[in-house]
This record gives structure tokens, C-alpha cells and sequence, in this order.
């Protein structure tokens, strides 16, 4: 199977180009001025008792289209309503249908942590994630050396906003060091897009006591949440399930109540 990946990467690096032609990272740098102070995802979810960062997303690669016509406006709120502790927001457009707009347009009607989903590969991605309203932003291990992501790490704190490092194999442990706010393990393989839930719990007990552990993808079940909690993780970042049906706030609102009624 082609490395989807790389793809994306190459697409990304060719589409943060074209953006710096139309606004200079100094004319960026001129805008931060003016935003106010972030919500920390990190003490949301330590605190939290459900800990579901619910996802706005309209399409992936590997399903196709999702919710095409998705309003952030309706859902993110409906999110908030329902009882999420954070919200990840996905701002790549050409293969998962998002844009900054979608945070811009989220972040004056909700009061929790938004964290900005997409394949950040240069400081200008950071800049425009302050700008639009982000907590916090995705760096991807399998998408960076490991010198780079520590740069954008150091980098995004400069700027006030938290970091989730997303890794999936031992491989990319040596990713995580002070500059890390929380790790993310990704149960897709984002090569192939093979997703494997059993993949948290093979890498939780590898990683620091104090981490803050968050699960990505393919969680669907509310017993698997317990079975990650019980396993140390303090995020559950979760889309598709909810995007996938005609109400997702609805849907997240019974999710939980499937969760409160395990324990």
C-alpha cells in the first residue's frame, strides 16, 4: 500500500509555501500581539473524569467523506453541551476537508481547550494556530526528525500553546522529552492507515508514570475507554464515531453515559 503519509507531507510543505507567498511569517508574528491567554488541555484532561477530546472532522484518506457539510458552529458547541473535556479541530483541507477557519469560527463560542489537528512541519503552521485561537497543536513523530520536532516543541511554547506528541512504534520514544505536554498513541498507522486499539496498550507501559496519555483513533466503544483509563490513559481523542451519525453532540452525550454507567 502507498505511504499516505507521505503524501500528505509533501502536499503540506508545497501548500505552507504557497501561504507564506500570501502572508510573511512577520506579518503573523505582528498578529499574536492581540490573543488572549490559552486554556491548558493538559490540566483539562488530568482533571477530567471522562477525558474525550471530541473531534470536528469532515473526511480522512482512508473513509473518504464523512460529514461533508459539517458546521462547526453547530457541532463544536453541541460537543462542549454534551461534556467534552477538550476539542481537536482538523485544519488540513486537501485530505481531510478542514481549515484554520473552522478553530477561527469554533473558539468565541466554547471555553474549553481546542487543539489544532494537522501535520505541522514549519513555525509559520504554529503562528497561524495562535492567530486563529489554538491551545494546542499536533506534532507527529512519524512526520518530523526528532531534532525538528523538538525545535517546534520549544517553538510552540514560546508562542503560549501546548504540545501533544503523537507517536506509534517504540521506535519514536526517544521523541519525548520536557518540551512534551502530553503523548499521543496513535492506534492508526499512518502509512497504511491500519488501525489497531490494541497498539495504546502495548506502548502505555513504556512511557513515563507522569505522562499524560492520551489514546488516538479507532476507539468506538465506551469499555475501551475504561480498559484505557484503567491502563493510565487521561485523553481519548475520538471523531469518527461521532461525526459518522446525524447528531454528534448526541451521540458524545450517550457515549458517556455508556462510560458512567461501567464504572
Amino acid at each position: 500500500m502507498k505511504d499516505i503519509l507521505s503524501e500528505i507531507i509533501a502536499n503540506k510543505r508545497f501548500e505552507v509555501d504557497l501561504q507564506k507567498q500570501a502572508i510573511s511569517i512577520e506579518q503573523l508574528q505582528e498578529g499574536i500581539h492581540e490573543i488572549p491567554a490559552s486554556h491548558s488541555m493538559k490540566k483539562a484532561l488530568a482533571s477530567s473524569d471522562s477525558g474525550i477530546i471530541a473531534e470536528f472532522k469532515r473526511r480522512s484518506p482512508s473513509k473518504g467523506w464523512i460529514k461533508q457539510e459539517a458546521r462547526p458552529e453547530e457541532i463544536v458547541p453541541s460537543y462542549v453541551t454534551a461534556g467534552a473535556s477538550a476539542l481537536s479541530i482538523l485544519t488540513d483541507e486537501k485530505f481531510f476537508g478542514g481549515s484554520l477557519k473552522d478553530i477561527r469560527t469554533a473558539r468565541p463560542l466554547v471555553d474549553i481547550p481546542i487543539i489544532r489537528k494537522d501535520f505541522i512541519i514549519d513555525e509559520y503552521q504554529l503562528y497561524q494556530a495562535k492567530i486563529v485561537g489554538a491551545d494546542a497543536v499536533l506534532l507527529i513523530a512519524a512526520a518530523l526528525e526528532q531534532g525538528k520536532c523538538q525545535e517546534l516543541a520549544e517553538q510552540a511554547h514560546e508562542l503560549g500553546l501546548e504540545v501533544l506528541l503523537e507517536i506509534h512504534s517504540t521506535e519514536e520514544l526517544p521523541y519525548i522529552n520536557s518540551q512534551i505536554d502530553m503523548v499521543g498513541i496513535n492506534n492508526r498507522n499512518l502509512g497504511t492507515f491500519y488501525t489497531d486499539v490494541e497498539n495504546s496498550f502495548r506502548l502505555a507501559g513504556q512511557l513515563p508514570l507522569n505522562t499524560v496519555l492520551v489514546s488516538e483513533s479507532g476507539i468506538s466503544d465506551p469499555e475501551v475507554v475504561k480498559r484505557l483509563r484503567t491502563a493510565g490513559f487521561r485523553g481519548f481523542l475520538i471523531g469518527e464515531t461521532f461525526m459518522k451519525t446525524p447528531q454528534p453532540g448526541e451521540t458524545l452525550q450517550n457515549f458517556l453515559k455508556a462510560i458512567q454507567q461501567i464504572y
